[in-house]
């Protein structure tokens, strides 16, 4: 028993040492990093030419910044960080920063490697399914051709239809006023005549009652 105790004890103060140990690695304090203005000049690696608006953040953090027209950025970082560059139509860049800097302000030229993106072919159809293809492939309606449009548009009924839907335009109109300005003054101080009594309507009108045309049209 008292071998047992003896055991237990040693058990105990070993782990009492390990956490003790642990509490005091987590409690020392981390060497503060140094802050660092991080510019540069961003320029493509063939022809040295200023790629503009190129993405520049901080891995693991939501800090960036991005490129002026010119190619030049400027980004606020800590030592040890990781810079990230990234431009449409080039390679990304993983630039990390140097902890062994003795300012607080560093320069750079980043080049930039021209990347050939192939995207995959894409085809559009206006048709979800085959089913509503076939469909309409099968009951589409040929349209006509400019030629026969243009004699539909010349037919009698068509064109006397159309004729009588118009609207008068503006000389139409100052002819019918006119007329009729012209109908009163000729007329001024008599009664106009009436077609009722005129002999030559009646005519026309008995002709046209014989060759039916008053009939009615289904």
């Amino acid at each position: 028993m008292p071998k047992f105790f003896a055991i237990k004890i040693l058990f105990l103060s070993g782990l009492i040492l390990i956490v003790i140990n642990f509490s005091l690695m987590a409690t020392t304090p981390e060497k503060p990093r140094k802050v660092i203005q991080f510019s540069g000049l961003i320029v493509t690696g063939d022809s040295l030419a200023p790629v503009p608006f190129t993405n520049i953040w901080v891995k693991n953090t939501r800090r960036g910044s991005i490129s002026d027209f010119n190619g030049f950025f400027t980004i606020t970082v800590r030592e040890s960080d990781t810079l990230h560059f990234t431009a449409v139509g080039f390679k990304d860049v993983i630039y990390p920063v140097p902890d062994t800097l003795s300012s607080n302000r560093y320069s750079t030229i980043q080049l930039m490697t021209r990347d050939t993106i192939n995207l995959p072919e894409t085809v559009i159809y206006p048709w979800p399914t085959r089913e509503q293809f076939r469909y309409a492939f099968l009951n589409t309606e040929i349209p006509d051709d400019d030629y026969d449009r243009a004699m539909k548009n010349l037919e009698r009924a068509e064109m006397r239809e159309r004729m009588q839907r118009m609207p008068l335009d503006g000389y139409s109109n100052y002819r019918y006023m006119t007329n009729q300005y012209s109908d009163r003054l000729y007329y001024a101080g008599q009664r106009p005549p009436m077609r009722i009594f005129d002999p030559f309507a009646w005519s026309q009108f008995i002709q046209a009652w014989r060759e039916g045309k008053f009939k009615r049209q289904d």
